[in-house]
Order: C-alpha cells, then sequence, then structure tokens
C-alpha cells in the first residue's frame, strides 16, 4: 500500500538518523564512488544477500531471487519490515544496522533521509542505467548526480481511476480534459445520484493527492523549487489555495457520506462495485483492484487519466516499490554482490520479472507482458510528460496527509493545514541544513 514517504514519528526519526550520520566518517564503511559491476553470471556459493521489504513489496522480488540463486548459487533473504516501513528502516540504519539491499523510495529527499553518501553504495556506471525507457534514468533514483536507487517497475502516478460503466450510465463519454471538466463531470454525477468521488480518509494517506494534483502546473513552473529556496511557504495562496478547494468540494456533498472512516480496502470496492465513479490514487490501488478482479474484468469497468488545473498532466511520486537501493556494509564480497544482484534484475532475470508480476516493462528490449491491465499501461503512459510530486521535488515532506486527514475530521481548518505543514517542512528542511531555513 502507498504511504507517505516520512511519517509523524518517522520525521523525528530521520532528524536524529541526520544527527548521528552526520558524526560518522563518510569515507568508510565500504565502497564509495562508482563501483565496479561484476558480470551477472558470477559464482556467488556461500554469500547470502539480505533485502528488506515492507508489506506490500516483500513479494516482488521471488522471482527475480529464484533465477538469480540458479544462476550463481548465491541466496537471498527477504526480511518483512512492519508498516510503517519508512520509520522502521530508518530507525535501524540509524542504529548501525543494514541489510544488502533494501526497497525504498528514489526520491532525492528520501535518500537524504537514509544519509545515502554515507550509508549506501553509488551506483553510478551501472550497466543497466541506459536501458531504461524514455527519460526514467534521469527522473529518480539520483542524489547531487550520483545515483543511488535502482528502478525496477515505472514510478507510481497520482491521476483519476474512474468505472467506465458508470461514466457511461451517467452519460459522460468523454473524459476530462482538465479540473474544470473534472468537476463539470461530478455535477452531472452528484445530479444523478451518482458519488463522483471516494476518499479514504479512515487510512489518511491519500488525502495529499487532491492538493497535488492541482499543483501541477505550478510544480512546472517552479514551486518546489520555490519552497525549497523558503521563498514560498504553504500557507501562500497556491498551497493553501488547493487545500481549500478539497475541502469545499467535501463540504458541497462530492464525496462519499462515509469519508471520515472509509478505508483503502473500501475504496476499492466502491469504484469496483459502482457505488462511486472514480478515486483519486497512485498505481498501489490498481493492485488492489487486481486483488478484487481479473485483467478482463479491469478492463471491461476501471479507466485512468492524468488531471491538472489546465490539462492531462500527470503527478509522479515513486514509491518504495519501485525501487531498491544497496547498502555500505563494509563487506567488499557482499557489496558486489548486491550489486550484481541489481544487474540481474535490470539484465537476463528482467523479462521473467515482468511476466511474473504483470507489470509495465521499462527496460528497452523488454515487452510489457500482453495481460498486462489497460489502465496500468494508461499510468505509464502519463509518465512522458507528468510532473514530479512534493514527495519527488521537495527537499523534505512534511506530514501534508496527517494535516488533511484532520481537516477531514473537523480538527484543523484549511489555514491550521498549511501552518502545521509549513512548520514542519522547515523543521525538516533546518534539520537537513538546507540554505534559508
Amino acid at each position: 500500500m502507498m504511504k507517505k514517504s516520512i511519517l509523524g514519528l518517522a520525521a523525528a526519526v530521520a532528524i536524529a538518523g541526520l544527527a548521528l550520520a552526520g558524526c560518522s566518517d563518510p569515507g568508510t564503511g565500504g565502497s564509495t564512488g562508482t563501483s565496479t559491476w561484476p558480470a551477472q553470471d558470477t559464482k556467488l556459493s556461500g554469500v547470502t544477500l539480505t533485502i528488506w521489504a515492507a508489506q506490500n513489496s516483500n513479494k516482488t522480488a521471488d522471482s527475480v531471487i529464484s533465477g538469480f540463486e540458479k544462476s550463481n548459487g548465491a541466496k537471498g533473504n527477504v526480511v518483512t519490515i512492519p508498516d510503517p516501513y519508512e520509520q522502521g528502516v530508518q530507525t535501524k540504519v540509524a542504529t548501525g544496522d543494514k541489510p544488502d539491499l533494501a526497497f525504498w523510495q528514489p526520491t532525492a529527499s528520501e535518500l537524504t533521509s537514509l544519509n545515502a553518501k554515507t550509508n549506501l553504495q553509488s551506483l553510478d556506471g551501472a550497466p543497466w542505467a541506459d536501458n531504461y525507457t524514455g527519460d526514467l534514468a534521469t527522473a529518480t533514483g539520483l542524489l547531487d548526480k550520483t545515483r543511488y536507487a535502482a528502478l525496477v517497475t515505472t514510478p507510481a502516478v497520482e491521476g483519476v481511476y474512474y468505472n467506465k460503466e458508470v461514466f457511461t450510465a451517467a452519460g459522460i463519454t468523454t473524459l476530462p480534459k482538465n479540473w474544470d471538466d473534472l468537476i463539470a463531470d461530478a455535477k452531472a454525477l452528484k445530479t444523478a445520484g451518482i458519488v463522483p468521488f471516494y476518499e479514504m480518509a479512515g487510512d489518511k494517506w491519500a488525502t495529499q493527492w487532491w492538493v497535488q494534483v492541482q499543483l501541477a502546473d505550478a510544480a512546472k513552473n517552479g514551486l518546489w523549487t520555490k519552497v525549497n529556496a523558503n521563498q514560498e511557504k504553504f500557507t501562500d495562496p497556491t498551497i493553501l489555495g488547493a487545500i481549500q478547494n478539497y475541502q469545499d468540494l467535501i463540504k458541497a456533498g462530492y464525496f462519499n457520506s462515509d469519508i471520515k472512516t472509509a478505508t483503502f480496502v473500501d475504496q476499492g470496492n466502491a469504484l469496483l462495485g459502482g457505488k462511486a465513479a472514480m478515486a483519486l490514487q497512485v498505481n498501489s490501488f490498481f493492485g488492489e483492484l487486481q486483488s478484487l478482479a481479473k485483467t478482463p474484468e479491469l478492463n471491461q469497468k476501471i479507466g485512468f487519466f492524468p488531471i491538472s488545473p489546465t490539462g492531462n498532466v500527470g503527478t509522479f511520486i515513486p514509491d518504495q516499490s519501485n525501487a531498491l537501493v544497496a547498502f555500505k556494509t563494509g563487506d567488499s564480497k557482499r557489496e558486489a554482490a548486491a550489486r550484481q544482484f541489481l544487474s540481474y534484475w535490470l539484465g537476463d532475470g528482467y523479462e521473467s520479472f515482468v511476466k511474473a508480476e504483470s507489470t509495465v516493462s521499462l527496460i528497452k528490449g523488454v515487452d510489457t507482458p500482453s495481460d498486462v491491465p489497460d489502465a496500468l499501461t494508461s499510468v505509464a503512459a502519463s509518465l512522458s510528460d507528468s510532473v514530479g510530486s512534493m514527495q519527488a521535488l521537495a527537499v523534505a515532506n512534511p506530514d501534508l496527509y496527517l494535516n488533511l486527514a484532520d481537516m477531514i475530521q473537523g480538527t484543523k481548518t484549511p489555514e491550521q493545514v498549511a501552518q502545521t505543514t509549513q512548520d514542519q517542512f522547515a523543521q525538516l528542511a533546518k534539520a537537513q541544513g538546507v540554505a534559508g531555513f
């Protein structure tokens, strides 16, 4: 399940981890700089690689591990870190506990939260880096121009999943081309007695998508660069306006009546069952739908379109299930084996991986399996002109989603959401030594 990258308590852990790492010698603990890359079939008998994963990614590497073990005699051991995953990983790393590899959100802010320069292997010079499709090689996985993360699946995109049959029944034959069109369709649906949007504020984490997609055009024009420089704040009209607009839509009755308690699972059931027309979500939501129905039914019922204020611009948000990082453990043999594992995953093992996962390929020369649902191919197609989310472009990720959930519960106003988020952002930025804070 897609969750916010730095959770409330994890913010304090991240600050502590940065402070602890700042006392370390960045030249210790394994390889530095550009690493050598062993051949994919180099024999590794007697080597066991530990891979940390979250609850929703602990099966993702299964086919890769199986093939890797057969090719070279190594062993792969997946260890599930309980949710909230990011907090658990940061806590362990801050105390010196490190795996060989871990699933991790490949954004600059999240790589910073692990103190990548000290704790992670550089993946510069990776033989697979030039094989990514489109602009994925430079879109994510980098911190200060050094590659620290290997993208294995296409990054998640914030956009609208919709029920095709509900749209047809309501007479909607053309997809919205901008925000005004989206709201016009929502009004038509509401008038017809159909719930336009389903929100899962009981689980909280997806509330932020409603604000972020409204910021897509501003993000293209440098919003997060200004926020990072403390030249624009969450309390200024652009972000505050998006928060207020979200609340206005809720108060106007465009969402499910049980919005305060509804869960992620409820949301999936509601959209697939036609109890609501749309859900603003990310890729992991479609994973939930895949657990409920097979590809033919999903293709018949569920579609996807990106949305922004003036067009159909998606907002990409790489998630921990999309990428892996390799740690400096001080064991040069295991560090090399970890790099070899990534080369195998994105090399000889990739075709089997995308087939096993029924996922879109991001490697040139490897076709996307024919059984990948249409909505997922639409998500992947939207990446070409998408813009980064707060998680992708901001230097720190405050708990916007928690504050928005409080607003939905009636305990915060939009102004309080913006101020609380700004205060935490400034705290995190200052702890990282960001200029201007």
